[in-house]
């Protein structure tokens, strides 16, 4: 599978873009971006990710609403930089909306390295509507469209 080419590559690391921190970051990277998507990588790994001890534990795989938050994160990594939210005396803020026709299509398990593909649906000053598809090789992982409110609050 090829993956698409976006005009702008950053190659930045979650913790520089998001607020979030682990155990509840997962963006290792935003690779590029432009007006219209972006690419972004995480490696599941036991060490990073303590849900693989619980969850199926015999055959530990990455539960869906995981996989689901690792792609919405890559959309908000994206948003904070291109700067389309705020300014420089802001931050972005963008909250889950609502979450539309998830699909699993195969078990993400540890060490593999999900690329997320983030295909801009709308986007306007209070809501970002993505289409986010999320490969393991060269195989579909999961797909879902999420909706978020977005803003900016002062630093």
């Amino acid at each position: 599978m090829e993956l698409p080419v976006f005009a702008n590559v950053y190659n930045k690391s979650g913790e520089e873009l998001l607020p979030h921190r682990p155990p509840f970051l997962f963006v290792d990277t935003l690779i590029s971006a432009d007006e219209t998507g972006a690419l972004g990588e995480y490696t599941y790994t036991e060490e990073k990710n303590s849900f693989f001890k619980g969850h199926f534990p015999d055959f530990p795989v990455v539960p869906g609403v995981v996989l689901v938050e690792s792609m919405a994160q890559v959309a908000g990594a994206a948003l904070v930089a291109r700067n389309a939210l705020g300014g420089k005396d802001k931050t972005a803020s963008f909250l889950l909306a609502a979450v539309e026709n998830a699909r699993f299509r195969r078990p993400v398990r540890p060490g593999d390295k999900l690329v997320t593909v983030v295909n801009y649906v709308r986007l306007r000053p209070k809501l970002g509507v993505f289409a986010l598809k999320g490969y393991v090789g060269d195989e579909l992982a999961a797909e879902c469209e999420v909706k978020c409110v977005l803003g900016e609050k002062d630093k």
